[in-house]
């Protein structure tokens, strides 16, 4: 029976490796066919799935594939086709940048748009405050004229009612009162409609503001992607192919690199509760478009998954990849945990989120799935955890 078990959960890691190490996963065709894999010692299924806690190597990509032999690195235009790989890489890191500043500018005009609904309908209740006390000082004046137009004191001297007169001088004293009371929460009301007129101007020409930054960062995606995809475009066929090879290269090199630096110490550290559930509902969009600004359920950007497995976990975190950096608790690489969140390049402008078995989950860039990758593959800024 545990010989059964044993065969079953590295039968189970066999193919999740082959699967974290497959062309697929990284969206990218190769320029010739893979090698046979080389054997893979039976591994311990992660931790995160509720296995043994017991360290097991990391999943590393299958090493680069050579090309057939007389291929070319260099395009019809005579440009290396490592040049054209990292150009497009660039243009689609500046459009993850734009991405980021329109998905900020966007909450920040949600933010600001209910703020000025809200600063309206204060707006509204403020003047009818100020209309009923006008009222009720109007027909105080209304009563005064009904008594002959002489002030309460007056008609209390001509009084000659002993008895009337104490009576008097208690109604002249609330009525003082009063009448100062009124006076008070009139000015007051007057002071705050002010404000809320001031604060309703203020919160409008920052939505407009906002709204000026959305339309410039969605020019500015779309200048960065137009542009990377007519440059890939450019190439034929079979250079296109070899440029996915270059990438999927590159992509092995710096994740062979990382994991060969020690950083990782412990690659299957278990998850928390919130962590399992926000790693379910993230490999759950496995296969699912990027789209630059979305949040799902259909399609995601980098930031809009990670927001949204960990709002699924019952945890509401910043929608952008550079306020999750700024904002989230953050933990050194080599105590990161399934479920941390991995904040890549200098201007965090990218995210994916740590499963274990040195591999992260995320929503690479346009053109491309939600799917799993090396999480060395990329510049790693640092590590934040939600739930810390």
């Amino acid at each position: 029976m545990n010989r059964r078990r044993s065969a079953a959960a590295a039968i189970t890691v066999v193919c999740a490796l082959a699967v974290l190490a497959s062309p697929d996963l990284l969206n990218r065709a190769y320029a010739a066919p893979m090698p046979p894999p080389a054997p893979v010692v039976p591994l311990a299924a992660p931790a995160v799935l509720g296995a043994p806690a017991a360290p097991s190597p990391p999943a590393v990509p299958p090493p680069p594939v050579e090309l057939p032999p007389g291929a070319s690195s260099v395009t019809k235009d005579g440009k290396s086709l490592d040049d054209v790989r990292k150009e497009i890489d660039l243009l689609y890191q500046k459009a993850a940048s734009a991405t980021d500043a329109y998905n900020l500018a966007d909450e920040q005009a949600k933010k600001q748009s209910a703020e000025v609904v809200g600063l309206a309908e204060d707006l509204v209740q403020g003047q009818l405050r100020i209309d009923a006390l006008k009222d009720q000082a109007g027909a105080a004046a209304r009563a005064q004229y009904r008594g002959g137009g002489l002030p309460p004191e007056a008609q209390l001297i001509l009084t000659d009612d002993p008895q009337l007169f104490l009576d008097g001088v208690g109604r002249i004293q609330q009525g003082q009162k009063a009448t100062k009371d009124l006076i008070a929460e009139l000015t007051q009301a007057q002071e705050d409609l002010k404000t809320y007129t001031a604060d309703a101007s203020t919160q409008w020409q920052e939505l407009e503001a906002s709204r000026v930054k959305k339309e410039r960062a969605k020019k500015e995606i779309t200048r960065q992607i137009a542009a990377a995809k007519k440059l890939e475009s450019s190439l034929e066929k079979e250079e296109r192919a070899r440029l996915a090879q270059l990438e999927a290269d590159a992509a092995f090199r710096a994740q062979s690199a990382w994991l060969g630096s020690g950083a990782l110490t412990d690659i299957n550290r278990a998850a928390s509760a919130p962590g399992k559930k926000a790693i379910t509902f993230a490999t759950g969009q496995i296969g699912k478009p990027y789209v630059w600004g979305a949040e799902g359920p259909s399609s995601y950007d980098c930031s809009g998954l990670t927001s949204q497995a960990w709002a699924a976990a019952g945890r509401l975190i910043p929608r952008t990849s550079q306020e999750q950096w700024r904002l989230l608790p953050k933990v050194a690489v080599k105590d990161m945990r399934p479920g941390d969140l991995v904040i890549y390049f200098q201007d965090a402008s990218h995210v994916g989120m740590y499963i274990g078995d040195g591999a992260i989950v995320h929503a690479p860039r346009p053109g491309r799935n939600v799917t799993l990758a090396g999480a060395g593959s990329m510049p790693i800024l640092g590590v934040v955890r939600p739930d810390k």
